[in-house]
Order: C-alpha cells, then sequence, then structure tokens
C-alpha cells in the first residue's frame, strides 16, 4: 500500500478517501482502549478475578479523564474535577480509595491537617514525576513506576490530568501546584509518555528560573515535540476535529500556537522513540519510521543530550522492558544504555 503525503490541505470528504479514515479512528481508538488495558493489568491484585481487575482498570482510566492532580505527596493525592465550575475536589489515600470529597479549599484545608498530623509523611530528598499521555490515565504508567521505584534512591510519583478536560496551560498549572506542594525535595526529575511531555514543556514557559532550578533531568517517552501528523490528519475531516477537546483540540487545531508556548528544557533531557528501524513504522497512515501513533522525526528536539529508538509501539512504552531500562540509566546516567540499538543503528 502506498503511504500517504500527509498535506495541510488534503481533504477526506469524497467517497473514494473515506475509507482512510477507519485506519485513523482505530488507531485512536487502540490508544484509548490500551490506557483501559494497562489500568486492568496494574489493579488486578494477585489472586483477583481477571473480570474484576478489568472493570476496575476501566473505571480507573475513566476517572483520569475527569480528574487532576492539585497535590501530590508519595501516593497521596488530591485532585479536583478538571473543568468544573463548582470546584469539586477529593483526596485519595495510597490506595486510591476516597477519603474526603467537596469544595476544593475544604480538602486542601484537610489535606493540610493530615500533614501536619504525620497521616502523609513528607517527601524529602529527590524525586521523580512521571506524567502519562493524552487520552490516559496514571494507571497507565504503573509498569514504569514500579521498575523506576527498584532501582532509584529518589521518591517516584505519578502525576495525573484530566486532558480532555481542560488545555495544556490548565494542566502545567496544575503541575506547578505539585510541585509547590514539594518544598522539600531538593531535586526533581521527570518522566513523560506522549502529551504529558508538553505539560511539562508547557510549564516551562511559565515557570519562575526559581522554580526551575531544582530539576535534574527529563525522559521524554514518544513525545510529539514537533507536533503530530496523525493529528493534523485528523484536523482534515471536520467529524474527526468536532470529536477533539481539552489538550487533544490544541494539538489536533492549535498546534502552531501552542508550540510558541513550549519550553526546551535547559537541564539534561534524553528521548526514547519507538519505531521499527526499516524507514516504514508500524501504520501506513504516516511516513517515515514511527511507533503507530508518532513519527520518529516529531520526536526530535534541539538539545537532547541522548536520542534513541526502540522498536515499540506508543502506547506500549511504558510496559516495555527496554524502554525501562533506558529511562531508568539516563535518570542515573544522563545517557541512555541501549539493550538494542542507538540512533546511529536505526535509519530515520
Amino acid at each position: 500500500m502506498a503511504r500517504l503525503s500527509l498535506r495541510p490541505q488534503r481533504q477526506f470528504h469524497s467517497a473514494g478517501h473515506r475509507w482512510l479514515l477507519l485506519p485513523l479512528v482505530l488507531s485512536l481508538l487502540a490508544s484509548h482502549l490500551s490506557a483501559a488495558e494497562n489500568a486492568a493489568t496494574s489493579a488486578e491484585q494477585p489472586g483477583g478475578g481477571w473480570i474484576d481487575g478489568l472493570f476496575s482498570g476501566v473505571r480507573a482510566a475513566a476517572e483520569g479523564l475527569e480528574w487532576s492532580d492539585e497535590r501530590v505527596v508519595g501516593d497521596w493525592r488530591l485532585q479536583r474535577r478538571a473543568g468544573d465550575e463548582d470546584v469539586v475536589a477529593r483526596i485519595l489515600d495510597p490506595t486510591d480509595q476516597v477519603i474526603e470529597t467537596g469544595s476544593l479549599q475544604a480538602c486542601l484545608a484537610q489535606f493540610s491537617r493530615l500533614e501536619r498530623g504525620g497521616q502523609i509523611p513528607a517527601v524529602t530528598g529527590e524525586a521523580v514525576l512521571v506524567l502519562h499521555g493524552l487520552g490516559e490515565s496514571r494507571q497507565s504508567m504503573r509498569p514504569l513506576v514500579k521498575h523506576l521505584r527498584t532501582g532509584l534512591d529518589a521518591t517516584v510519583m505519578t502525576f495525573g490530568y484530566a486532558s480532555p478536560r481542560a488545555g495544556l496551560a490548565a494542566h502545567a498549572s496544575s503541575l506547578a501546584r505539585v510541585l509547590a506542594g514539594l518544598p522539600q525535595v531538593t531535586g526533581v526529575s521527570f518522566v513523560g509518555h506522549s502529551m504529558g511531555n508538553l505539560v511539562v514543556r508547557r510549564w516551562l514557559g511559565m515557570a519562575d528560573p526559581g522554580d526551575t532550578s531544582r530539576i535534574r533531568r527529563m525522559v521524554m517517552l514518544g513525545p510529539p515535540n514537533q507536533g503530530s501528523d496523525l493529528a493534523r490528519l485528523a484536523a482534515g475531516n471536520s467529524l474527526l476535529a468536532s470529536l477533539a477537546a481539552g489538550a487533544g483540540r490544541e494539538l489536533v487545531l492549535h498546534w502552531d500556537t501552542i508550540a510558541r508556548q513550549l519550553q526546551t528544557p535547559e537541564f539534561e533531557y534524553g528521548i526514547i522513540a519507538g519505531g521499527k528501524g526499516d524507514g516504514r513504522g508500524y501504520t501506513v497512515l504516516l511516513e517515515g519510521d514511527d511507533d503507530a501513533v508518532v513519527r520518529v522525526a516529531e520526536t526530535r528536539l534541539d538539545g537532547a543530550h541522548d536520542f534513541l529508538v526502540l522498536p515499540v509501539r506508543h502506547s506500549r512504552m511504558m510496559r516495555h522492558p527496554d524502554v525501562q531500562a533506558a529511562t531508568l540509566q539516563f535518570l542515573r546516567e544522563g545517557r541512555f544504555s541501549s539493550p538494542t540499538q542507538t540512533e546511529g543503528e536505526q535509519e530515520q
């Protein structure tokens, strides 16, 4: 099958091109199903039934599309319903059980009382914040978090944001409040998947120099640093464009605007892209090598301290052992140790 040459003026309304929308819809659907699958795998308890794990995972993935973190201390978190004018908030304990609901002000006060009373232990020293991608929840990052916790002398935490309910600036502001709520942390590193990297870069664009002085390193997994041809393809169809919401809508319809608001990190950062190494990638919808969602060329960003291409699909990165090992290596040393192949061995 011939490759598509993606151009801004391309339209897909004619009967002869309508069939091309099916793979795109299936690709987007697969990403969302993977979020539920990853969450279900993480939620399943030893000895429990897979059905219970599945429903628990689907519920967790759905909630991840509604609630954004405002405070994260270890595995405790305070969340608000993103985009809700009534500012509904809740507190989750380390098992993700809701122990308090109410106004944001009331939940913040209760969270502070729990901290002062010692029920929420303070986080000190080094910390790593892990961010999920578009349409996913923080549960999707648990396989990677588990691996990092076994190999780092740092507190590894997840940051969740409701990607469809608000734009990048709102998610970046939530990230800023989470960081401000960790005053005893001396150093912070980031690991982002897909859009999670854009949230960090948007925060860097609004942060004061004093706020970024304790940032150490960052690993970007499948980041759409140069935008997304898949999103541009969706923008060419009125139906798909109308379905986009929140940060996804910005990626689909307003990339030129948000790109100017994204800051390139001044600290050490490395990029891991997914690709087959054959110049064709995992989908016929995109030109060149790709991970089925983001092209290898789209992940690049000038100034990266290291770059690695691994044979993995976009939605599977967090669970891939080579990705996990390389991420851990970069957070430790500021470089990748590739179990498979390096950039020089990968055809771009």
